[in-house]
Order: C-alpha cells, then sequence, then structure tokens
C-alpha cells in the first residue's frame, strides 16, 4: 500500500481497490455459476408436470447432439427415450417419483439426434413451491458410457470365465473316465457292482478301482484312494491302476503286488512333493464244487472292507497295521483271508463315505454307522448293496465333500438263480 505522508491518499487507493476486487469477484461468481450448470461434468434438465423440456444445460446438449431451440419447449423428457426406456418410465420411474418426490440412479439409455443411444443414469426430483405443490422436475444426467464398456467387458471376462470353467469340467470328467474302467469284468459265479461319486465337477479326485481276470481261473481286484486332488493326483491315479495291473500278472499274491506298488511310488514320489495311496488289493480263487470263492485280501493303509454275510450278520475284515503305500521304502502289508459263500457280500469302499458330514454339525457318518448300515441290508447283494450306497450318499448330500468309490462283490443264492 502507498501512503502519503498523512496516509489519506493510501486510505483511497486502498477502498478503491476493496471495491473493485467486491466487484470482480460479484461478476465472477455470478458467471461461474451459470458457466458451472451450462459446463457442468453431468447433464441438466429441467421438465414441466407433464414432461415438456422447459431448461437443459450445454453438456447434454453436446452429447445428444442438439440445438437448444430442438428441445426446449418442443420436446418432452420421454421423447429422449427409448421404446424400453418409455416403457419403464411408465410403469416405474414415473410413479415412483410422484410418490417419493426424488429417484436416484436409475439406468436408461437416451437417443441422440444422429439416431444413436447414450447410456446415463438419471436422477430426478421434484421441485415444490412454497405451497408444498410440485412446480417443475429437475433432472441430472450421468455419462454411462465408460461403465457401461466397464460392464461389458466384465459380462464378457465372466461368460469367458464361465466357459473356461466348463471346458476345465469336461477335461476333468473325461479324464476321471479314463482313470476307471469302463465297464466291469464278468465273473462267473459272481455278481459285481461299483459306483464312482464325484464330490466335485471342477477337481479330478483320486479314487480308483478295478477287477480283472489272473491266470489259473483267478481273478484280482483292488480299491484305493490317493492322496490330493488335481491333475497331480490323477497322475498318481494311473501309475498306480496300471502297476497294480501289472504286478498282478507278474506276481498275484496281494502282498507282493502292493509290495510292488510301494516301490514304484516310493521311487517317483520322494522328492519335495511326495505322493501316496491307501489300497485293498484281492485276489478271487473258485473254491471247487462249493459254490464259493476264496479271498486272500492285502491292504495299504485302507479301511477296512465290510463282509456282509447270508445269515444277516456284517462284520468288518480287519487288516491292522497295513502302512500307507508309497510313504516308506518298505511298507508293511496286512493280509487276511476269507470264505464267500453263497449268499455272501463283500463291500469296499473309500473314506469320502465314512468322513462324510451328517446333518449334525461336526459329526462324520463314521465306521459304526456304516457297520449298522451293513447289518440292516443283511442278506443282500452286490447290485442292492451298491444302490443302497447310492441312497446314502444322497442322503449325505453336501456332506459328502470327498469323492467315494465303492466295490461291491456277492456270490448268488442257488435259491435266486432257480427263481430267476
Amino acid at each position: 500500500m502507498c501512503r502519503t505522508d498523512d496516509g489519506q491518499e493510501g486510505d483511497a487507493v486502498s477502498e478503491g481497490g476493496a471495491a473493485d476486487d467486491s466487484a470482480l469477484f460479484s461478476a465472477l461468481l455470478e458467471d461461474s455459476v451459470e458457466d458451472l450448470y451450462e459446463h457442468a461434468p453431468c447433464g441438466y434438465l429441467s421438465t414441466l408436470l407433464d414432461g415438456q423440456i422447459a431448461k437443459v444445460n450445454a453438456t447434454l446438449l453436446n452429447w445428444l447432439g442438439f440445438e437448444r431451440g430442438d428441445l426446449v419447449g418442443r420436446r418432452q423428457f420421454t421423447d429422449l427415450l427409448t421404446v424400453g426406456g418409455r416403457l419403464y418410465h411408465e410403469t416405474h420411474f414415473a410413479p415412483l417419483l410422484r410418490m417419493r418426490g426424488e429417484i436416484r440412479g436409475i439406468a436408461l439409455e437416451l437417443k441422440a439426434a444422429d439416431g444413436s443411444r447414450l447410456p446415463v443414469l438419471v436422477t430426478s426430483t421434484v421441485k415444490t413451491g412454497n405451497d408444498g405443490q410440485p412446480l417443475l422436475i429437475r433432472t441430472t444426467v450421468f455419462d454411462a458410457r465408460d461403465r457401461r464398456a466397464y460392464e461389458e467387458e466384465l459380462l464378457r471376462a465372466r461368460q469367458e470365465s464361465e466357459r473356461e470353467r466348463e471346458r476345465l469340467q469336461l477335461l476333468a470328467t473325461t479324464l476321471q473316465k479314463t482313470l476307471l474302467p469302463p465297464t466291469l469284468a464278468n465273473v462267473p459265479g459272481l455278481d459285481v457292482a461299483a459306483h464312482y461319486h464325484i464330490a466335485s465337477i471342477d477337481e479330478v479326485g483320486g479314487d480308483f478301482y478295478d477287477l480283472f481276470p489272473l491266470s489259473g481261473g483267478t481273478w484280482g481286484m483292488f480299491l484305493g484312494d490317493v492322496c490330493g486332488k488335481g491333475a497331480k493326483a490323477a497322475a498318481v491315479t494311473s501309475l498306480a491302476r496300471y502297476t497294480l495291473r501289472a504286478a498282478a500278472v507278474y506276481n498275484p499274491d496281494p502282498a507282493a503286488v502292493l509290495g510292488n506298488l510301494n516301490t514304484v511310488l516310493n521311487h517317483e514320489y520322494n522328492g519335495t512333493d511326495p505322493r501316496f495311496c491307501t489300497v485293498l488289493f484281492g485276489l478271487l480263487t473258485p473254491d471247487g464244487d462249493r459254490g464259493g470263492f476264496r479271498v486272500t485280501l492285502a491292504s495299504g493303509g485302507h479301511p477296512p472292507a465290510l463282509l456282509i454275510r447270508a445269515d444277516g450278520s456284517a462284520d468288518y475284515l480287519e487288516t491292522p497295521g497295513g502302512q500307507l503305500i508309497g510313504v516308506l521304502p518298505d511298507a508293511y502289508i496286512s493280509t487276511t483271508n476269507v470264505r464267500l459263500d453263497p449268499g455272501d457280500t463283500l463291500l469296499l469302499h473309500t473314506d469320502g463315505l465314512t468322513e462324510a458330514q451328517t446333518a449334525v454339525s461336526g459329526d462324520r457318518y463314521g465306521d459304526d454307522a456304516l457297520l449298522s448300515f451293513g447289518r440292516t441290508l443283511a442278506p443282500t447283494t452286490a447290485e442292492h448293496t451298491i444302490t443302497a450306497i447310492r441312497g446314502l450318499l444322497d442322503t449325505l448330500g453336501a456332506g459328502v465333500d470327498d469323492d467315494t468309490a465303492v466295490l461291491a462283490i456277492s456270490i448268488p443264492r442257488p435259491d435266486r438263480e432257480e427263481h430267476q
């Protein structure tokens, strides 16, 4: 500030400067309010209660390619909407606006002068007078092109993800089928049935089973469960299945067969990602003219088989001490021998069944429940047993969170053969 000796001139300059600043500020404020309305980053639209456009800002005009005179006093808001938008406006938008006095974030499409469509988000409020009566409708329009593009890209990515998931499911299902025998062998003097319950269509499980002929009229059978899921488990499953069949041809003794599998798995998977399995391997030998079969069953850490007798009793064939296959260089293999007579049924299963969760939170189905279930079936047949197990699995529903394989063999009763 400049000052004279008496200070008066400086005061005059100061007062004049303040007045000029005030006038400039007022002019800028007035200009900025109008400019803010016209060139706001969103569109503004005012309509009369009948929908006639009374005011529109430059932003919305630029978006749509109209001149002000094309719209103000000549068009209604619904004229800017697509056919679907008009229907929605009549049935939902307008009624809700009248009832609430405000409606927010409604997705619509506006028709531009060139016929193109502009995706927008619309918020409308009813302006009322001092007496509370509605005067006009103020609408704010937000450009949703970027959002629409984002949503379309998100939808495209989601659809692609779903297609990829379907491809993976098909691959998993196809791979799973290759790990199981297409059909079980027809064994003279035996009824055989099996079922594989898939817990998740997204992942390949590690359960496997088979029944196949050997020399001298004997038959080999096995059922096992590889640790883990997915491609790595499938690789182990395939290796285990074909190793068991090859080893049985070389030496059908069940303990020797599992010993060979243990050597192979321990050699192949003894690094940072060890793989192992539990398995039962059985040798079935017809017992002369008596109509029965001798069964030698070896276990490598697998749940025991359930023997359901023709006399109505049922119990597990315990094979205590059998160790997991593939963990140790020399695993202990536990064996047991049993004779199957007409009317007897032998059930092999993986732990997906007994480890399933029941309706009681935190409780698993368990070995005792399966034993009781088997006793209610006795006497039974292989086919009836598998049918009952499938029904049980359906009852447990989502509680069966692991794949489950079941294999049943039974010797037909003579009275049943005569009846057939």
